[in-house]
């Protein structure tokens, strides 16, 4: 059984006083649970918009997006955004911490919503889990006491926290020098393989992407695997023998709700 799929996805939007502008194009996706995969495209292909589809943000055009093998499509609003709350962690180039909050306040922000013993050990659970990231002695500190890997680190802690079966990370080390954002990186791999979670990373950037085990291009909207992702983008030829796709320009930040955090 897979864990998320897309299948023939297709998303349009239809701007003001516009033609149709179709973003995504037949996008073919199974995720199955351990996955390691990697999503390299330029701005503007769509990546944005691929991420808020995996993420359970929005719902396709046409095709069919299912979860446990289960339509999503078939869910109510409030049920995928509690299956995406439990379910689904996401990591952001920016760290979107709450800068009157410590570190162990931002991270226990997501279990204000949990229920039962989890809500109750919430402070407990949120410093173990600092801990794995390397801050168990900077649990009292405010973000703006802290280095930029710091602060990654605290999102990623605050991203896990609920135990999440798939990892969304969106260009997690663009705000990050090169040591810090292969450390980083390091992070996410080795708690992912601690949890069993799946992870599915969107970059620019093919030395990050080639730590997946799978490998796709995301170019004007239409997804192909690729064994190498350092490889060029697809030549002007290829492009041109290719079924033209417009593409809006999606490079504005995901909806904070995808945080959970509110």
């Amino acid at each position: 059984m897979s864990l998320l799929a897309l299948r023939e996805v297709t998303r349009t939007v239809i701007p003001q006083d516009q033609p149709a502008l179709t973003i995504l194009s037949g996008v073919e996706l199974t995720i199955e649970p351990g996955d390691h995969v990697s999503i390299v495209g330029r701005s503007g292909s769509g990546k944005s918009t691929l991420l808020n589809l995996l993420g359970l943000l929005d719902l396709p055009t046409s095709g069919e997006i299912t979860f446990d093998d289960r339509p999503v499509k078939t869910l109510s609003s409030a049920r995928r955004d509690r299956l995406r709350g439990a379910a689904i962690g996401f990591v952001f180039q920016q760290f979107n911490l709450l800068p009157g909050r410590t570190a162990l306040e931002n991270v226990t922000m997501p279990l204000l919503y949990a229920t039962g013993r989890t809500f109750w050990r919430r402070k407990k659970i949120a410093a173990e889990m600092l801990e794995l990231v390397g801050l168990g002695h900077r649990l009292n500190s405010m973000p703006d006491r802290l280095s930029g890997g710091e602060q990654q680190r605290v999102a990623i802690a605050r991203s896990l926290v609920r135990g999440p079966r798939l990892i969304l990370a969106d260009e997690p080390t663009g705000a990050l020098d090169l040591d810090t954002g292969q450390s980083v990186m390091e992070l996410i791999d080795d708690v992912a393989a601690r949890t069993g979670a799946a992870q599915v990373v969107i970059t620019h950037d093919p030395m990050i992407a080639r730590r997946a085990r799978r490998h796709f291009r995301l170019d004007r909207g239409v997804l192909t695997p690729v064994d190498d992702p350092t490889l060029e983008p697809l030549t002007r030829r290829h492009r041109r023998e290719t079924v033209p796709v417009a593409v809006a320009d999606d490079d504005a930040p995901i909806d904070a709700r995808a945080d959970g955090h509110a």
